[in-house]
């Protein structure tokens, strides 16, 4: 991969997307690659912990603050009203990598991995969700439409080759980042 890739991971809540993004990182970084990740948070999150020196700088008023150390650095950032920040916005502010898997932003992606577990009693997004192109599942069998691939979700590297295989490139241009087929 020459430019940054992005791949999704969607899924419902207390599908395991979260723990298969970790088993990704770990196998695509022992092969070189450079992987980013965004996740949306459904709620308010906050990084900070009252009383900590940025904390203070944020609640006094601070549009930005960014925490920096030795060995890594974090920038937070307020937002103005209620409009969410766009998955293009983002990834501009990100650094150069390979690949940048993408947790939630459902609607916004070029392609995802869905992770579905039956057993967890909730509908599948797949069908009405264009932009999955594959089903991360544990059930020994799935009944998909056609054109969709079953992954296995214990097969780590089945699903990261699947994800290597179908990452769409994307190009950022000031603010805005276009997916096209590789």
């Amino acid at each position: 991969m020459g430019q940054a890739a992005i791949m999704g991971i969607t899924g419902r809540s207390g599908a395991g997307k979260t723990t298969l993004v970790v088993r990704l990182l770990e196998t695509l970084a022992a092969r070189g690659l450079r992987v980013s990740t965004i996740k949306h948070a459904h709620h308010g999150f906050d990084m900070d912990r009252p009383g900590k020196d940025s904390h203070r700088h944020r609640t006094a008023g601070a549009r930005e603050v960014l925490v920096a150390s030795d060995t890594r650095w974090a920038l937070l950032h307020e937002q103005d009203g209620p409009d969410h920040p766009t998955l293009p916005d983002l990834i501009a502010r990100m650094a150069p990598a390979d690949l940048i898997l993408v947790e939630g932003f459902r609607t916004a992606l070029p392609v995802a991995i869905e992770i579905y577990r039956p057993t967890l009693g909730k509908d599948p997004l797949w069908p009405t969700t264009p932009q999955i192109a594959a089903v991360a599942t544990d059930a020994p069998t799935l009944d998909l439409p056609p054109g969709l691939t079953r992954l296995d979700l214990n097969d780590t590297d089945t699903i990261a080759a699947f994800v290597l295989a179908h990452a769409r490139p994307c190009r950022i241009t000031g603010n805005q980042t276009t997916g096209h087929t590789p």
